[in-house]
């Protein structure tokens, strides 16, 4: 595995999520527009519905971003590819499919 590729590739996700989180949670155009649920379907609604799901995008990417910089991490300290959880090899199809991986697959499933 070619570990300076890796690093590239983890440095460039960590920069598009960075990108995407800056974005997700920069101030609204108008932060005291009314934002509230009501009987009818208005822009409040709208608006609380679209923040609602940012938040929840934000926290998702905010995660990612943790197991990236995590990644990086253990490439500095010489144990990438190894479960931060049960300390065993993490396969390598599992660390080309998603470079940021910090558990293997047993301890990612069991959450």
């Amino acid at each position: 595995m070619d570990l300076a590729a890796v690093r590239r590739e983890l440095e460039g996700k960590r920069r598009d999520l960075r990108r995407e989180l800056a974005a997700l949670t920069a101030t609204p155009r108008d932060p005291m527009t009314a934002v509230s649920f009501g009987k009818r379907i208005g822009d409040g609604t709208t608006e609380a519905v679209e923040r609602i799901n940012q938040t929840g995008t934000a926290k998702h990417i905010a995660a990612m971003l943790g197991d990236v910089e995590r990644a990086i991490g253990k490439l500095d300290d010489g144990t990438y590819g190894i479960c931060d959880r049960c300390g065993s090899p993490i396969p390598e199809e599992r660390l080309q499919a998603r470079p940021w991986s910090v558990l293997c697959l047993t301890c990612s499933a069991a959450g």
